[in-house]
C-alpha cells in the first residue's frame, strides 16, 4: 500500500511538473514584442510585424506616431525601436538612455523627399524649382526627422537666393508629419507640402506626388534598434533581422521605400 501511494505521488508530481512546463512554454510563446517609432514608416512596419508574427507565431504590437505619444511606454516595455532618420534615431538614443542600445542601430531603407500637391495638381507644380516662384503657399515639417529638410533641399545648389525664395513661400512650419497632415487637410489654401514620398503612398486620396529634381532631392532612412530588454529576446532580434530580409524589403518597397544598393 505504501509503495502504491509513493508511486501515485511520484506520478502526480511528474504530471504537475509537465503542467508547469507546458504553461511556461505557452506563456513564453505568447509573449508580446513591443515596437515603437514614428508615423512615417508605420504602415510598412505594421505590415512587416503582421507577416513576421504569423511566421514566428508571436504577437508584435507596433505603436507609431509623434514621439511624446509613446516614449514613456517604450521606456517601460519597449523591445524594438524604429526611426525615420538617422538624426531621429540619435534623438531616441538620447531620450532612452540605458534603454535603447546604440550599438544595435541598423539603417534599413531610404526614401526621397517629395512634393505633395492637391489632387489633380491644380497649380501645375512641376518640381521643386516651381516652389521658388512667388505666389505658392508651401507647408514644411520642421522636426521629427525632417528638421532642416526644406533648407537642405533649397541649399543644395549653393545659391542663397533659392533658400530666400522658398522661405518667403512657406506659410506653415509643422512640428511633425501628423501635425502637417492636419494642416494640409484643414487649410486647402496650401498649394504644396514638402515631405517624404511615402506619405503620398499611405494617403493617396488627399494628395498627388510631384518628384523632386535630382539637384534638390534629399534622402533619409528608416532604421531599427533593440532595447536592453529586446536584446534578451530572440524574437526581437529575429524581427529586426526580418525587417532587413528579402521579405521585409518587399514590404517596404510596396510602401515607397527604396531597395538597398
Amino acid at each position: 500500500m505504501k509503495e502504491t501511494n509513493m508511486r501515485t505521488l511520484r506520478q502526480a508530481g511528474t504530471a504537475a511538473a509537465l503542467v508547469v512546463l507546458c504553461w511556461s512554454g505557452a506563456a513564453a510563446a505568447a509573449e508580446t514584442l513591443h515596437v515603437y517609432g514614428p508615423g512615417g514608416p508605420l504602415p510598412a512596419v505594421k505590415e512587416a510585424a503582421a507577416a513576421y508574427g504569423k511566421q514566428a507565431g508571436v504577437t508584435v504590437d507596433v505603436v507609431g506616431g509623434p514621439t511624446p505619444a509613446w516614449i514613456d511606454r517604450a521606456k517601460a516595455d519597449g523591445d524594438v525601436i524604429y526611426s525615420g532618420a538617422e538624426t531621429m534615431m540619435t534623438d531616441f538614443a538620447n531620450a532612452l538612455p540605458g534603454v535603447l542600445d546604440p550599438a544595435t542601430v541598423t539603417p534599413l531603407y531610404l526614401r526621397p523627399s517629395s512634393i505633395l500637391v492637391r489632387p489633380g495638381n491644380p497649380k501645375h507644380i512641376a518640381g521643386f524649382a516651381d516652389l521658388l516662384k512667388p505666389g505658392h503657399r508651401v507647408l514644411v515639417v520642421n522636426g521629427s526627422g525632417q528638421g532642416g529638410l526644406w533648407e537642405d533641399m533649397a541649399g543644395r545648389t549653393g545659391r542663397i537666393s533659392d533658400v530666400k525664395a522658398l522661405r518667403a513661400n512657406i506659410v506653415a512650419f509643422a512640428k511633425n508629419s501628423a501635425e502637417a497632415k492636419k494642416a494640409w487637410t484643414d487649410d486647402t489654401s496650401i498649394d504644396a507640402w514638402i515631405i517624404w514620398d511615402i506619405w503620398q503612398v499611405a494617403n493617396p486620396t488627399i494628395a498627388d506626388a510631384v518628384p523632386v529634381e535630382p539637384e534638390y532631392r534629399i534622402y533619409r532612412d528608416t532604421g531599427v534598434a533593440l532595447t536592453a530588454a529586446g536584446e534578451k529576446k530572440p524574437e526581437a532580434k529575429a524581427f529586426a533581422e526580418f525587417l532587413a530580409s528579402p521579405s521585409g524589403q518587399a514590404i517596404f518597397e510596396r510602401w515607397g521605400w527604396t531597395a538597398p544598393r
